[in-house]
């Protein structure tokens, strides 16, 4: 038995983990318990009274909240071994949207994670170092649901990281999602202002619901949204994120009573099976969520020029458009 309760497993080192927009708003033991799979909430809660977790250098407490761009300092502790027939994450590309020395914008599919944890082995951060092996540095500056295409950024220079991420956190970046939605969206409806509250369930899986404005703890959180094409039972949406909770975009468009296709943890759960099913639709079989980052506008980090980074739908999207029937 080693000397915090664990039988077996690995010792990791110290580590210092800058927050994304994933966890940014989180209590500090949650965004631990979430990181450390394997490790028992009451040695995570040890640690955390013992000052061996920091947050940007100084002592935190278990209810901390934390922002994007803050440090937390993870101490050495013990996790467990990964299965022996675990799989190394094999190389892979994807699309590239952009890419100089400073960064990496590619064209994410749907169903593939970002990164390794939470019952994936790896992720798209894990497949690109392997497959590029030759890079000092590469980093996830922002994250997308495992089931949302499009654009992601990536940074090859911690420079460029930080920068980048301060953008996210100050909001100075744009970002536009396509959206497909069950029902007729009306056209009043055009800016979601709804406070949203994220938990953790005990698997560490994450649930955002929405709540009152003055919910001890919402976070406000706004979605600009404009109608891009109607059809007879669905609408398709633009939809611009002013703040970037977690899971904002699939819960602001459930609240409004309008769920996306496909959506597996906020949506009609039956008729996704049926477009699974190709069901729903004659002929068209669709077992994604219909959630596509399409547009993304930045600063460079290096030279500050005004980016703006374009993805098409995919075809699986652009084949379920074509079947929608026009409004009557």
């Amino acid at each position: 038995m080693s000397p915090d309760g664990h039988a077996g497993g690995a010792v990791a080192t110290v580590r210092r983990v800058v927050v994304d927009e994933a966890g940014e708003g989180q209590r500090l033991d949650n965004f631990l318990i979430r990181l450390l799979k394997g490790v028992p909430k009451t040695h995570v809660y040890r640690v955390i009274r013992s000052g061996e977790v920091r947050v940007n250098k100084g002592r935190a407490a278990a209810d901390t909240r934390l922002a994007i761009g803050d440090e937390v300092r993870v101490p050495p502790v013990r996790v467990a071994e990964p299965a022996a027939d675990a799989r190394p994450a094999p190389p892979r590309e994807f699309p590239v949207l952009f890419e100089d020395e400073h960064l990496l914008a590619i064209d994410k599919p749907a169903g593939t994670a970002v990164h390794g944890g939470s019952g994936v082995s790896f992720g798209v951060i894990e497949q690109l170092r392997r497959a590029r092996p030759q890079a000092k540095f590469l980093e996830l500056v922002h994250r997308l649901d495992k089931e949302t295409s499009g654009i992601l950024l990536l940074a090859k220079k911690r420079s460029a990281l930080t920068t980048l991420q301060q953008q996210f956190r100050i909001r100075e970046t744009d970002k536009t999602y396509s959206a497909l939605v069950i029902g007729h969206w009306p056209a009043t409806l055009k800016v979601i202002d709804v406070a949203l509250h994220k938990t953790l369930d005990a698997a560490g899986e994450r649930h955002v619901r929405a709540v009152d404005a003055d919910h001890e703890d919402g976070r406000r959180s706004i979605s600009l949204v404009r109608i891009a094409q109607h059809f007879e039972h669905y609408t398709l949406l633009d939809v611009t994120i002013k703040t970037g909770r977690t899971h904002q975009i699939r819960v602001h468009l459930a609240h409004a009573g309008h769920p996306i296709v496909g959506d597996d943890k906020y949506g009609d759960f039956e008729l996704n099976k049926q477009f699974a099913r190709g069901e729903a639709l004659a002929g068209a079989r669709f077992g994604r969520m219909f959630l596509h980052a399409k547009r993304l506008a930045f600063d460079h980090p290096a030279t500050g020029a005004r980016i703006e980074l374009l993805a098409p739908l995919p075809p699986e999207c652009v084949k379920l458009i074509g079947s929608l029937s026009a409004p009557h």
